[in-house]
């Protein structure tokens, strides 16, 4: 099994069962900072001596009270020591805040560089919500095993251990008798730690499903509003919103059950110093400055349990945050499976066709379909309106087979159109091009190679690509222009965008290329939209260009000059375009026709009029014939 299915299952597996991490794999996060780690843990230990020394001060002052002697020094000594406590402490708080916050830090930026470096694969199996909520949300969670965890561990083991051997030497008997008391409390706490780091993975993953109904309902909240579905999406976002409550309240009872149990311990165990002691003193085997220091040892034995608690609470939350974390840090990225650093124009074979397909199969991955396969299901549950319930069925590309064998070529400078009915592969073929999924067999050949012997990055340069319903970035449109090509100019920027007929857009605001476009390019119309991707693919001037429909949403009028602007464009291009119209294409140097996965025709308009009985019937359905 290959690294990235053997990875895609175990990510499936966490997702069902609750990813889960190790308090080792949190250790690298904290491993970055070791530096000021080590610094807080010598601060640790300079602040419990200081607070260590206070009882045994306390001690002596009250033997001095007894035998009326002079305090002297010892007052302004014991104050001293704990002004130093506390500036230590505050000291120390900063640190751990501010490297906590480093953590989230360096934590957010692997999981982005990595959620944007994986498989196209990766995105059609998952939730766009989840995976934000796991940069967000998730993240964050990280920074209480600093801040409210794990260093106050650190100085909270040194008073412990100090405290402990302090009470040792003053009465052993007292302190067995707290042991046992204590020991009770800490069995309790790792009973209890188990439970909590299981119920925050699942209220975590709870909280990613949430993002994602979130996410679907402002992404579609157009076609929600005017299909009547509000109520019911708000109803299925409140229910996600409920689980996550439910299981944040379940996380809830169990701490609740640790955090009494330090505050019991305290007051057992105080119980029976005071008990036991008090029976020790009026025998004389104790003095009342012994059991003075005594007893303050023994908040400062219990006020560290009480932080290992919250600690071991913080923790478990944490680790099971990190798992989902871990779980895409664990994905491999597209590029890990690149097999040469080869580049294309060295490549290149004499008289090679520009692209070749020889007997592709494609089939979309198992957790693709599943993925699709709910999302339809979720579709129809919430959608009542009919056309909304056909396009919530799964896409005929994706349930199935979608290539079985296809073979054609695209000479070099041609202008080559893929034209068929709707879920017969055309756009799939693109994206075998693009590299965004493998074939499942046979290959596919740029300029005579394999495309899987080209880095990606250096392949994807080779194209300028438009895919089907293009999106348009927030940002201005400057910033949408130069997504590929950001060393362009203004006056190429202007050029480009001219040439596609958006002269206009750009003399609509003062502001030129740097006018906003707003979310999703709402400030824009549909076929603005459209040519801006197309503007956008043309400025990287790659030798070849793939189209997706990309006139679709034009008017006869813009379609004509879009035509115009691509005939221009492609004047020394290869060109590749997947139409419905037949009229954008009837002039191509070549047209390949896909029914369900195959080839059923290739040659000129003319040539599958006569040849191609599906090419007829679309001719003769858009008037051609």
């Amino acid at each position: 099994m290959s690294r990235t299915a053997t990875a895609r299952r175990r990510g499936r597996g966490a997702q069902q069962d609750g990813p889960r991490a190790t308090f080792r794999q949190l250790l690298p996060f904290l491993f970055e900072h070791k530096k000021v780690l080590v610094a807080v843990a010598l601060l640790s230990i300079v602040g419990a001596a200081a607070s260590l020394a206070q009882p045994l001060l306390v001690g002596q002052v009250i033997d001095r009270v007894q035998k009326v002697q002079m305090l002297g020094a010892l007052v302004w000594l014991l104050i001293g020591l704990v002004i130093v406590a506390s500036v230590i402490s505050g000291y120390q708080h900063y640190l751990l805040q501010r490297t906590g916050t480093a953590v989230v830090y360096s934590s957010r930026r692997k999981l982005i560089a990595r959620i944007l470096h994986l498989p196209i694969s990766e995105f059609d199996a998952r939730r766009t919500g989840d995976l934000v909520s796991r940069v967000g949300t998730d993240t964050t969670l990280l920074y209480a095993v600093l801040t409210q965890g794990l260093a106050d561990t650190v100085g909270g083991a040194i008073l412990f251990i100090g405290a402990l051997i302090a009470m040792l030497l003053i009465d052993p008997l007292l302190l067995l008798l707290i042991v046992l008391v204590i020991g009770a409390s800490v069995v309790v706490v790792v009973l209890l730690s188990g439970r909590i780091r299981t119920a925050s993975a699942a209220q975590q993953h709870k909280v990613g499903q949430l993002a994602s109904g979130i996410e679907r309902g402002i992404s579609s909240i157009r076609t929600v509003r005017a299909s009547g579905a509000t109520e019911r999406e708000t109803a299925a976002v409140e229910g996600l919103a409920g689980e996550a409550y439910g299981l944040g309240v379940r996380i809830a009872k169990i701490s609740s059950m640790v955090v009494p149990v330090a505050g019991i311990a305290l007051q057992l165990s105080l119980l029976v110093v005071l008990g036991v002691g008090g029976f020790r003193v009026a025998s004389g085997a104790l003095t009342i400055a012994s059991l003075v220091t005594f007893i303050m040892f023994l908040f400062m034995l219990v006020m560290p349990l009480g932080q290992a608690f919250g600690a071991i609470t913080s923790v478990n939350q944490a680790l099971g945050a990190l798992g989902r974390i871990q779980e895409i840090l664990d994905l491999p990225t597209e590029t890990q499976d690149d097999e040469s650093d080869a580049a294309i124009t060295s490549a290149a074979v004499a008289g090679a066709p520009a692209i070749e397909f020889r007997d592709v199969r494609f089939r979309y991955p198992d957790d693709v379909i599943a993925a699709r396969e709910a999302a339809a299901k979720e579709a129809r549950n919430l959608l009542a309106d009919a056309h909304l319930r056909r396009a919530g069925e799964a896409d005929p590309e994706i349930s199935r087979d979608v290539l079985k064998g296809i073979s054609f070529s695209v000479p070099r400078g041609a202008r080559v159109a893929l034209v068929g009915p709707s879920g017969a592969g055309k756009s799939t073929t693109l994206a075998l091009i693009e590299r965004f999924y493998d074939p499942t067999g046979g290959s596919i050949r740029l300029a005579g190679h394999d495309v899987r012997s080209y880095p990606r990055q250096q392949l994807r340069a080779h194209f300028g690509y438009v895919e089907q319903d293009a999106p348009t970035l927030a940002g201005t449109l400057a910033e949408n222009l130069r997504l590929a090509a950001p060393d362009a100019t203004d006056a190429d920027c202007e050029r480009v965008l001219r040439s596609v007929n958006l002269g206009d857009v750009l003399e609509r605001s003062p502001l030129g290329l740097d006018a906003p476009v707003g979310e999703d390019g709402v400030m824009l119309s549909g076929g603005e939209r459209q040519r801006l991707a197309i503007a956008r693919a043309l400025l990287t001037e790659a030798p070849i260009l793939l189209l997706d429909e990309s006139t679709s949403s034009l008017d006869g009028v813009n379609e004509q000059r879009m035509r115009e602007a691509i005939d221009a464009a492609a004047a020394d291009r290869t060109l590749v375009v997947i139409a419905h119209r037949l009229s954008t294409v009837v002039d191509s140097d070549l047209i390949v026709v896909l029914q369900d996965g195959v080839v059923v025709g290739q040659g000129t308009h003319d040539e599958l009029i006569e040849s191609t009985p599906l090419y007829r019937d679309l001719a003769r359905h858009q008037l051609l014939v």
